[in-house]
């Protein structure tokens, strides 16, 4: 497995709108692109630091895995994710090294990218997801 860098840092939120103006008005960031994966009931908000983005999540429905995960732990840091060359190799690397998975392959995900989440309990209480272009 080749992590080349972060991909983006992952936070729920309960407001996207709301939260949006808190990264744009207080900390001088500025949303490049809003986008609803539909599957994954979820809307997203991208913001660029350096070369890492951040990503805000909004529940899109109460049992999406969002609405749950607020539900359970309230707003804040949801996942890590990296970047690799193929995240369905990755994952399937990260399964060989023992590790559980969420998914088995990867999926489509926020922004074409192909994504595939490895289980928090077996990342350090992390959860984590493998993104890659390809």
């Amino acid at each position: 497995m080749n992590i080349s860098h972060i991909e983006h840092i992952g936070i729920a939120v309960d407001n996207l709108e709301e939260s949006i103006k808190y990264y744009e008005g207080v900390l001088g960031m500025k949303c490049y692109s809003i986008e609803e994966v539909i599957d994954q009931k979820v809307k997203t908000a991208f913001f660029l630091v350096g070369n890492t983005k951040i990503e805000l999540l909004e529940s899109t429905s109460p049992d999406g895995p969002i609405g749950k995960f607020i539900e359970k732990k309230g707003q804040g840091i949801h996942h890590i994710a990296f970047a690799v060359d193929d995240a369905t190799k990755a994952l399937q690397t990260a399964e060989e090294r023992g590790v559980r998975l969420i998914d088995k392959v990867s999926r489509k995900g926020a922004e074409g990218l192909n994504i595939g989440f490895l289980h928090p309990k077996s990342t350090l209480g992390v959860l984590t997801e493998l993104c890659s272009k390809q």
